[in-house]
């Protein structure tokens, strides 16, 4: 086994740790640079601004001009929807991937911003896959756009991305992925994974703080969305366009959210930047899954499609067990963790992304043991059910 690293320092103000896909725990050093406040319209500002953009495109992997970054006000579902709203023309159909609540969220905003789509629903954890793609898109020659979830962390799922990349373009139409909770940690490099446009946010991988998103498109995809958005708030274009010309955003921006990010992106780029976040939070989900299963707990997902973003476990059989109880007992210890979102079986989730680190992930397997011991659960293990629903995924 790998040498373990220094530890990272606990949280400074004895703040449990966040065991969940974002908002996350962040470094002390990115909470202090939210403590100046900035002028939106001020030169610094804007140089701010334009470095985010900058270090997040070079993070994308475009070194030509390519593609652009553009922030958008709000949580990482605004800028899903201004995605939407101004990358698929209002004469444009469509196809979404679900494999769980982000990809239904992605339908119900095409159904609120009345546009044409067709949903593949694969149920609660069962991935996309390019063939079932490529029949969708030589079924209905009226698609003009795919849209993917790059990790569904309704049950911690990687999505195959390149794989419906490939499936995309061969057929002629485009790609938008949501890649909200993987971007910064998982590579979604331009040069190998073809898209139109992604979207991220400011508080997951990145480890920064709530505020933000941002959508990262290609230059002539987004010069050609002018006058497709449903919104003024959320038109990608208009910001861009706005933001090429003064520098500045066309509403307020969260400036001390865009200083956070900055700091984030340092801590980043010093950890050795996609390869360096995406190794730690590996580890992490490698020596916490291990243990979790040494205590008899089960994971919804094979090792294959296990992300390192989160992990979604059964709930034990054992009437002992209760879910609330559980949470509230894992808090006492310091651990916030998140239920489960599965629709047929009980479940919850703990998260691997943040500033914590292996030996974290011990003392959460520790954490675990402890509650079920006071709470008087024999045994970890999953209904039968659980099992049954499991073994679909692996046909």
């Amino acid at each position: 086994m790998p040498h373990s690293p220094e530890p990272l320092p606990a949280p400074r103000l004895g703040e449990p740790y966040l065991l969940t896909p974002g908002p996350l725990t962040t470094a002390f050093s990115t909470k202090e640079a939210m403590l100046r406040d900035w002028g939106s319209w001020d030169a610094d500002f804007r140089a701010m601004t334009k470095s985010v953009c900058d270090q997040l495109v070079a993070l994308a992997g475009d070194t030509t001009g390519a593609f652009v970054c553009v922030p958008m006000q709000g949580s990482g579902s605004f800028s899903v929807e201004a995605m939407l709203g101004t990358f698929v023309p209002r004469d444009g159909k469509a196809l979404v991937l679900a494999n769980g609540a982000y990809g239904l969220r992605a339908a119900e905003t095409m159904r609120y911003l009345g546009r044409e789509y067709t949903l593949i629903d694969k149920g609660d954890y069962m991935p996309p896959r390019g063939d079932e793609v490529a029949a969708a898109l030589d079924d209905d020659p009226a698609i003009t756009h795919v849209v993917a979830i790059h990790c569904e962390t309704s049950s911690g799922i990687l999505n195959p991305v390149a794989e419906i990349s490939e499936a995309v373009y061969s057929r002629g139409r485009k790609l938008l992925i949501d890649s909200m909770s993987a971007f910064g940690a998982l590579p979604l490099d331009v040069n190998e994974i073809r898209y139109e446009a992604m979207v991220s946010s400011a508080n997951k991988c990145i480890e920064g703080v709530p505020g933000f998103g941002f959508v990262i498109a290609r230059r002539s995809e987004l010069e050609a969305a002018k006058g497709n958005s449903h919104s003024l708030s959320l038109d990608v274009h208009a910001q861009w366009a706005y933001m090429e010309k003064t520098g500045q955003w066309r509403f307020t921006p969260p400036t001390h959210v865009v200083a956070a990010f900055l700091e984030a992106l340092r801590l980043h780029a010093a950890e050795g930047g996609v390869a360096g976040r995406g190794a730690r939070y590996t580890r992490n989900r490698d020596v916490m899954v291990e243990g979790m299963r040494g205590l008899g707990f089960e994971t919804l997902l094979k090792d294959r499609w296990l992300s390192p973003i989160i992990v979604t476990f059964f709930c034990p059989a054992d009437p002992a067990f209760v879910f609330s109880d559980f949470y509230e007992k894992m808090k006492q210890k310091g651990f916030i963790i998140y239920p489960g979102k599965l629709t047929v079986v009980e479940s919850f989730r703990i998260g691997c992304i943040g500033r914590m680190d292996e030996h974290v992930m011990r003392r959460v397997v520790q954490a675990a043991m402890e509650a079920l011991a006071e709470m008087g659960v024999a045994s970890a293990a999953p209904p039968e059910a659980a099992i049954a629903e499991r073994a679909k995924l692996a046909a």
